[in-house]
């Protein structure tokens, strides 16, 4: 009496073409005129393995991937592209360490060649003259030698308090290490100094 009829009529307003559409609509790819993909080939879609099939494929591909990205590092370091750089070269206050010290001539530059010329002389000048005794001569050199230090060492700290007066003056405060990377910046010889140099001597940053 309460059950539901078993024989009871369909609705004449549903008809098999009213299901069809409403297959189609659940389904974006059958309303294309796509069959319905069964549900073992959704499944197999969907799934996606943990380790790829091919290992030496995906090396191969992370390999290139890897070269790839070493290329485009490098062609930072030549055109400055703050993208690419690496992450001990990127930002604005480093940018600003870069050109302040390329516009400006330093004493550290020419470290390399002072302590180049040392072992030069050395291997030339006598450690005694004739007579015996001590050749002042190597002493002198090595004298001339610490001299330059001492003034590539009040250069550099010099260098390093107008650039954080500087860097404070644009950017409110200097972030940690800044100061030291324009420093050891500053002791290396122009043309070998990577990001390579985007300003001439004089050209200060503003």
């Amino acid at each position: 009496m309460f059950g539901r009829k078993k024989d009871q009529a369909p609705d004449p307003q549903v008809t098999p073409a009213s299901h069809e559409q409403i297959a189609r609509s659940k389904d974006p790819q059958s309303a294309k005129g796509v069959p319905t993909p069964s549900r073992k080939a959704q499944e197999e879609a969907r799934k996606r393995p943990l380790v790829p099939n091919d290992r030496k494929a995906a090396k191969a591909t992370e390999r290139d991937a890897r070269r790839e990205e070493q290329a485009r590092m490098r062609r930072a370091l030549d055109t400055g592209e703050e993208r690419f750089l690496p992450l001990r070269d990127k930002g604005p206050q480093k940018r600003y360490a870069r050109d302040f010290v390329d516009a400006r001539f330093s004493l550290g530059e020419f470290v390399m060649f002072a302590a180049l010329a040392i072992v030069l002389l050395t291997l030339v000048i006598p450690t005694r003259n004739a007579d015996g005794s001590s050749n002042a001569s190597q002493l002198i050199v090595f004298g001339l030698f610490w001299v330059m230090v001492a003034f590539v060492a009040l250069d550099t700290w010099l260098l390093s308090r107008k650039l954080k007066r500087k860097i404070i003056d644009k950017f409110g405060a200097p972030e940690p290490g800044v100061i030291w990377y324009g420093s050891m910046r500053s002791m290396q010889f122009r043309r070998l100094r990577l990001p390579k140099p985007m300003v001439k001597r004089g050209e200060w940053p503003t």
